[in-house]
């Protein structure tokens, strides 16, 4: 393909003709034309292009169908027959009444160089200078973020059929591409257990009768690995992906015991967030929030939220479901300040909430906001609670709410890799003072320990415990569940529960899609006056009685 015109073409005075009187009021289609046209214009993707070949749709073009179809949760055929035979798309794609379109391929094509070319973020940042031109973005005020979990397009599937799956993967691919070689290596047997999908109402049932079709597949993974790595093998066998994440797999499953392969122990095996779930997508990882466990990835959205401006994604983060929200904060702010858009309060839920994550932002000129993780050790409450303690940090002194002084100032870093700080007070001391059963009741003839966070970490926490006992304090923490609103919107009418795709890059692709067509159509409402809907209410609600 070449590129002859990147942007959209002139609405042909016929188009523009018939699309007003079927469409008086206009649609959403219309009015990204008549709004935004200044954003598909496509330049940015010409680099993608060559310009020899057949003529190639415009990029421009694919970018606008690409939104749309995002916003209206239709597939590639879906948006193709759309471009073909609806005509407020042919409006704002300025095509003629009589055009025919293009094949549905053209779309995957178009995500494919995207992907390629590390541009799958440019219409979503577009889209936010488009509206930051118009007044219509404000970043240094109030941000929100949340997460929201996304279900791989794979087939759940167990130990073993993950290990058949794997094995059967590699086969099929030496078959498309190396068949006769193939078929010289593998024994009859083979075709009646790999021939058809590994599946668990194929597998034996007894627990011997498993252990050994999984140590037989086993073997004949490593006899497969075997002849792809001898010199006689064709040299391009060994660098097929599936035959890449077969050796991979079957590293950290098996292991050869005096000449026979044996399946590894379960504690001999990498944790989860390191194992594949799927050989086809390797990327997906187990995850679990709340009580809910899923296979895939998940999603940051981080919005501004201002009274006087539209709500607009600014910052998209999709990782692996096995990433927990906490590590995440750094990498929202990191993205929000390489893009400008650092806000100075950042609203957010306690899976963010961390003592070294608070300082990190009062540092950065950020104000986190959220309710830091309740201290949940015996001596969390009472008198002689950790807070209840004074902290000479210049002096490396703690003081207990008896008066006792603790000059043993250990500096260390915690099994979780954090910095802390383990006070000892001296046993003697302790053990005089009237109250030592109710400050150490564990620790009978010992002093009692205190483990604090550095200074900036340690006092960001207790100023933020401190807050979280006003009632002002949640009264400006409730402007954050409207991110959840997002997270609802985003899964109920743009779909963002499902990946449509296979693979980390793809599904990354997919939100920024999804991120940009919600912000266009939170723009469109915003531009033609559309209130903002209020919080449902179930109609057996509505019936409380006033208070």
């Amino acid at each position: 393909m070449s590129l002859r015109m990147s942007g959209l073409g002139e609405i042909p005075a016929e188009t523009e003709r018939v699309a007003r009187a079927v469409c008086p009021g206009g649609s959403l289609a219309m009015r990204l034309r008549d709004e935004f046209a200044d954003v598909f214009s496509g330049e940015v993707f010409a680099a993608l292009f060559p310009r020899r070949g057949r003529p190639a749709v415009p990029p421009g073009a694919l970018a606008l169908v690409t939104v749309l179809q995002f916003a209206e949760g239709l597939s590639d055929r879906q948006a193709a027959a759309a471009v073909r035979v609806r005509i407020d798309w042919k409006y704002a794609l300025g095509l003629e009444l009589t055009d025919t379109g293009f094949d549905y391929s053209v779309l995957s094509e178009f995500r494919d160089r995207l992907v390629k070319g590390q541009m799958a973020d440019e219409l979503f940042e577009d889209v936010l200078r488009a509206a930051k031109e118009r007044g219509l973005l404000k970043t240094s005020g109030r941000a929100r973020t949340d997460s929201a979990r996304v279900l791989a397009a794979i087939r759940a599937v167990n130990h073993l059929e993950m290990v058949g799956e794997t094995l059967r993967a590699a086969l099929n691919a030496l078959a498309v591409v190396f068949p006769r070689w193939l078929n010289a290596q593998v024994d009859g047997a083979w075709f009646d257990r790999y021939g058809h999908r590994v599946e668990e109402a194929r597998l034996p049932k007894g627990k011997d009768k498993r252990k050994a079709w999984i140590e037989q597949a086993g073997a004949d993974g490593m006899r497969l690995l075997e002849a792809v790595f001898s010199p006689q093998a064709p040299r391009e066998a060994r660098s097929l992906n599936t035959v890449e994440l077969l050796r991979s797999v079957w590293v950290q499953n098996f292991q050869v015991v005096d000449g026979a392969v044996r399946e590894r122990d379960t504690k001999n095996v990498p944790p989860g967030r390191l194992r594949p779930f799927s050989p086809y997508d390797t990327d997906a990882r187990a995850g679990a929030k709340r009580g809910t466990g899923w296979t895939g990835y998940l999603v940051q959205l981080t919005e501004t939220c201002e009274p006087d401006a539209p709500n607009l994604i600014t910052h998209i983060a999709t990782t692996d479901a096995s990433v927990t929200d906490l590590k995440m904060i750094d990498t929202i702010h990191a993205g929000l300040r390489s893009r400008g858009r650092l806000p100075a309060v950042h609203l957010v839920d306690a899976n963010y909430i961390d003592a070294q994550g608070l300082a990190d932002a009062e540092q950065a000129g950020i104000k986190l906001v959220g309710p830091i993780q309740p201290d949940t050790s015996i001596q969390s409450s009472g008198r002689f609670a950790a807070g209840a303690f004074a902290v000479d940090w210049e002096g490396k002194r703690v003081t207990c709410p008896n008066g006792r002084v603790a000059d043993a100032w250990y500096p260390r870093v915690s099994t979780h890799g954090i910095p802390v700080i383990r006070v000892r007070f001296p046993a003697s001391g302790c053990r005089a003072c009237p109250d030592v059963n109710d400050c150490a009741p564990s620790k009978a003839g010992r002093g009692r320990e205190i483990t604090l966070r550095e200074r900036a970490a340690h006092e960001a926490m207790m100023r933020n415990r401190a807050d979280q006992k006003t009632a002002e304090w949640w009264d400006f923490y409730q402007h954050r569940q409207g991110i959840e609103a997002t997270v609802s919107q985003g899964v109920r009418a743009f779909g963002l529960r499902r990946s449509r795709y296979r693979g980390r890059p793809k599904t990354r692709l997919q939100h920024l899609f999804t991120a940009t067509a919600m912000n266009l159509a939170r723009l469109d409402a915003w531009i033609t006056g559309t209130p903002r809907a209020g919080t449902r209410v179930s109609r057996f609600e509505r019936l409380r009685p006033a208070a």
